[in-house]
């Protein structure tokens, strides 16, 4: 791989500068929520001869530089009232065992015992619609003492609340889906459900235990005192109830049977998408760093980001001319083919002669887009969209030319998509920008932000000062003096508390992404998501009629 730009590039090393410490901050919120609740916690867990949630899915996975994490930075900085619940308590991703691609959920006991507070659910649920979509089997480390009471009215009795996990299990098995379920620790009442509705369970020794109800509460609601090993141990259950079907001594062991029981998993058909021996991109994907600006308002050119992510040579531009706005095109990643949808940032010059600023979407640019993403779905092509989006063009020339018909066009297309789709935020995700390049709402397969990204109804400086003004008038309502300096203190304020909302860790804790990664990982997540996807044959026809072009 070529480097385009020299170490003497000034404005490459101030761009690279900056998004190194973007990428070194990333590596240390990384490494802080994966020693989950604290190196005291993972001692008490180790003394009882466990290993940590971590640790088993490293064990179990053939490569942990393969391994995608989904989630890792749920819940961050929130329930600090009741001490934190880093990654939410459980650990979820995408990894190959025994050569095949699973979704693992490991509930990380370290964390409250892996009690389940509201986030954990809906962390639960988004690994199990992503092994739905994608036909992967699902491996449970269950080690969990269940529902986190003080929360309960959050978590237990809601369509997308606890319950919906077990739902979600036997819909999973319903469509030919494995799920294997280990208990290697508590696994206490609505909780039980979870390993048993798998379709295949294993349980350790003296450390996994399965009851509805635990020794205090039998002795509370019916009076009987119960050994803990009787009552729900491994013993019990792999000889007198057959709840479980493997008795293991210890987590190894148990891991080493997992192993082989996906190894022996059928293969099935694939969805056919294409892929060719891979070849390298044409530049450097370090140099990812110094070519993103640092100042979000500069304009810079997306096809270098790209040129450093698909294999080199393999980009044929669609309308390359019209709708500059939104670069378009077929491409291949890591083998993979793909159609690529993303904002172009440069300053650029409309079919008539005008200026149009980068980043924002016209009327061109997304009955373009929409017209692709048809093409896309004709030929089964995957779809990548990198987001740097400030939103849809304003204005009364814009609005006259139907900028709101050719907006609900492109949303409507990528609404109506079947193929995957996978989404990257670079940049600035605003308003309806992030809806029509597939945000979360839009069910990407995969969702992911670079530390850059931004995500908010609007860009923070004019949110804080359409905000301002309308605090400022309602205190004037109220009979009160508001001076430069009142209006001054507002916007601070109020700007400081906007920008926290718009940090990709305040989008990725409440999983609005999958999570945070370094830019140059891109092309490898890329390529494992779509790996992913050609699990499921099942790909529906597409309708364009549904879409009025």
């Amino acid at each position: 791989m070529k480097k385009k730009y020299s170490q003497t590039d000034l404005n490459f090393n101030l761009n690279e500068d900056h998004n190194r410490e973007l990428v070194r901050k990333l590596r240390g919120k990384q490494k802080q929520v994966a020693l989950g609740g604290g190196e005291k916690s993972i001692a008490r867990h180790k003394a009882k001869g466990k290993m940590t949630a971590r640790e088993r899915i490293e064990y179990l996975i053939d490569d942990k530089n393969d391994f995608i994490e989904i989630g890792a930075f749920v819940a961050d900085g929130m329930y600090q009232e009741y001490g934190g619940a880093p990654s939410a308590g459980v650990v979820t991703g995408i990894g190959k065992i025994a050569d095949r691609l699973c979704m693992i959920v490991a509930n990380d006991a370290t964390v409250k015992a892996g009690a389940w507070f509201p986030l954990s659910g809906k962390k639960n649920l988004r690994a199990q619609e992503i092994a739905l979509e994608n036909h992967l089997p699902i491996i449970y480390l269950v080690d969990s003492a269940g529902v986190f009471l003080p929360m309960q009215d959050e978590i237990f009795p809601d369509k997308e609340h606890f319950g919906r996990i077990f739902r979600n299990n036997a819909v999973i098995s319903s469509k030919g889906i494995p799920q294997i379920a280990a208990i290697m620790g508590p696994c206490v009442a609505g909780g039980a459900y979870l390993p048993i509705m798998s379709d295949e369970s294993l349980i350790v020794d003296g450390t996994g235990y399965v009851f509805l109800a635990g020794p205090a509460l039998v002795e509370s609601a019916i009076g009987e005192t119960a050994e803990i090993e009787a009552l729900g141990g491994a013993n019990m259950h792999s000889t007198i109830s057959g709840v479980t079907d493997y008795h293991m001594p210890d987590d190894i062991s148990c891991l080493d049977k997992i192993k082989s029981l996906v190894s022996k998993f059928g293969h099935r058909p694939t969805a056919g998408f294409d892929r060719v021996k891979p070849i390298d991109p044409a530049f450097d994907p370090q140099e990812i760093l110094g070519v993103l600006p640092k100042d979000r308002a500069k304009p810079y050119d997306m096809m270098e980001i790209l040129e450093r992510i698909i294999d080199s040579g393999s980009f044929d531009a669609y309308k390359a001319g019209y709708g500059q706005s939104i670069l378009t095109g077929y491409a291949r990643v890591d083998g993979w083919a793909v159609g690529i949808v993303a904002n172009q940032r440069t300053l650029l010059r409309s079919a008539k002669g005008e200026m149009q600023f980068g980043g924002v979407i016209y009327s061109d640019s997304a009955d373009k887009a929409a017209r692709f993403i048809m093409n896309c779905n004709q030929k089964r092509i995957p779809l990548i969209f990198i987001h740097d989006v400030t939103g849809f063009m304003v204005g009364t020339r814009s609005e006259q030319g139907g900028i709101i018909k050719d907006g609900a066009k492109l949303v409507n297309a990528v609404a109506n998509s079947v193929v995957p789709k996978f989404t990257f935020i670079a940049g600035n995700s605003y308003g309806a920008g992030n809806y029509a390049m597939c945000g979360k709402a839009y069910d990407p397969r995969l969702i992911f932000a670079w530390p850059s990204a931004r995500v908010a109804v609007m860009g923070g400086d004019v949110a804080a000062k359409t905000l301002m003004q309308i605090q400022a008038a309602s205190l004037k309502k109220k009979g009160q003096i508001v001076d430069e300096e009142v209006q001054q203190n507002l916007l601070k304020e109020i700007s400081e508390r906007y920008n926290e909302q718009l940090s990709p860790y305040y989008a990725a804790a409440r999983l609005w992404v999958d999570g945070i990664i370094d830019p140059r990982d891109t092309r490898q997540v890329i390529s494992t998501g779509i790996a992913a996807a050609n699990c499921n044959a099942d790909v529906p026809a597409f309708n364009p009629g549904v879409i009025q072009t």
